[in-house]
């Protein structure tokens, strides 16, 4: 059995220090870093791409609303044509900045409430796709299944990969929780332990309501900004690795 393990990371910006990025990137298969919109600015976006690069983990842009005020969390109403430039615009920063640090940018991952959005709202979901498409159409597009942007980035070609939450409570829906609601977030090591190896080995998810739910994902997501992300990270690699799965990029 094989899994991504990827995480967020690069979310510092100017003074401001979000993360353990190093500690995270040495226990995952790959990492999404910020563009500059959410979070990261250049000097932290090129750090984060050499710290990759020497970790071995691969790269993903992981572009955003540009709402550095609410880091990307809030939805916002843009019109399709100028979310799609925006998203080329930060893909196209994050490639300059690998390249720079030798590496490339191997797929996309919206952030955020973008992600969310892109789940059910059509026209942001295919503002996402055609972004990708004119960026480079054979970068991986990292989303949440059952997906309306799932569906029509594999209508259009592009290459779709499914994750799943290690941290993330979920609706029995199969959509997250929303980070306003209590419990939404899981802080338990022991928690996040339980749901990865549920997802890894069995393809399903325990929902708020207790039920269980399918959740096909090839590739499993810790937030790097998460209290006690590290050894959440570590913890759920020795747990993968004790269960037969080998951990190991997508893209």
């Amino acid at each position: 059995m094989r899994l991504d393990l990827n995480a967020d990371v690069g979310e510092s910006f100017g003074q401001w220090s979000l993360g353990e990025d190093a500690a995270i990137m040495a226990q995952v298969s790959s990492v999404n870093i910020a563009c500059g919109f959410h979070a990261g600015d250049p000097l932290t976006m090129r750090g984060s791409c050499a710290t990759a690069a020497a970790s071995g983990a691969v790269i993903g842009a992981h572009p955003a609303y540009r709402d550095l005020a609410g880091f990307g969390r809030r939805f916002m109403d843009v019109d399709p044509h100028e979310l799609t430039q925006e998203l080329i615009y930060q893909i196209g920063a994050l490639q300059a900045m690998a390249r720079a640090a030798g590496t490339s940018v191997r797929y996309v991952k919206p952030h955020g409430a973008l992600y969310n959005a892109i789940v059910h709202h059509s026209a942001q979901a295919q503002a996402v796709v055609s972004a990708v498409l004119a960026v480079d159409p054979g970068l991986p597009l990292l989303v949440a299944p059952r997906s309306v942007v799932q569906r029509l980035g594999q209508a259009a070609g592009l290459v779709v990969v499914t994750e799943a939450f290690a941290d993330r409570a979920y609706n029995p829906d199969g959509t997250l929780v929303p980070r306003t609601q209590p419990g939404a977030v899981l802080h338990s090591v022991a928690a996040v332990v339980a749901q990865s190896l549920s997802i890894a080995l069995h393809q399903e998810v325990t929902a708020v309501d207790g039920s269980r739910i399918g959740l096909v994902a090839q590739s499993l997501c810790l937030h790097g900004d998460t209290p006690g992300a590290v050894a959440m990270a570590t913890a759920v690699r020795a747990a993968l690795l004790d269960a037969g799965v080998t951990i190991c990029g997508f893209a």
